[in-house]
């Protein structure tokens, strides 16, 4: 069970945002001595710190064709090291890039297909292991599977908690 200890919206002005205002709401929630947050900002999803580790959903292809997915093919490349890797659908494949790792859920078959809330929870849980395999705390993401897969940030949101709550994982959503 999720049980949030605190949840507010801060208000900053930043320049570039429409009338100068960007939102982030942060949820947290304590398991076990430990810290579980959800951010949600507006911003560029690359200008995060360095530090921070990337995740987004592909398709077991790595077609990577349209979206973000390109940005992601097009900033770390790659695509030899993760096809080696030969992930099925549920599972992550990894990217070691600088001081951060790079994740790729695979959500679905083909770059065509369309993925489910469970293949995306078991992506999911792919990428907690691989977190606490290699120390990995702050992640950062667009709103996973809500853009050209069409899944429902709210139903993506409770998963992420879900998954993380007993963690002290620190993920960051960003959107536009």
């Amino acid at each position: 069970m999720l049980r949030v200890v605190a949840r507010s919206a801060i208000r900053t002005f930043s320049p570039g945002f429409a009338r100068g205002a960007a939102f982030q709401i942060c949820e947290m929630s304590a398991a076990a001595g430990q810290e579980f947050q959800l951010k949600e900002t507006k911003g560029d999803l690359f200008s995060c710190p360095a530090t921070d580790s990337l995740a987004h959903c592909v398709s077991k292809d790595l077609r990577m064709g349209k979206g973000i997915a390109v940005l992601f093919k097009n900033k770390y490349g790659g695509l030899d090291e993760l096809l080696a890797q030969k992930k099925d659908v549920g599972d992550v494949a990894v990217l070691k890039r600088d001081q951060r790792y790079i994740y790729y859920l695979i959500t679905k078959p083909k770059y065509s297909d369309k993925p489910t809330y469970d293949t995306l929870r078991k992506s999911l849980e792919a990428m907690k292991s691989h977190c606490q395999e290699n120390g990995v705390s702050n992640l950062a993401m667009p709103q996973i599977g809500c853009g050209l897969d069409k899944l429902q940030w709210d139903k993506v949101s409770d998963l992420i908690k879900d998954v993380f709550r007993d963690t002290a994982t620190t993920v960051t959503v960003y959107s536009l």
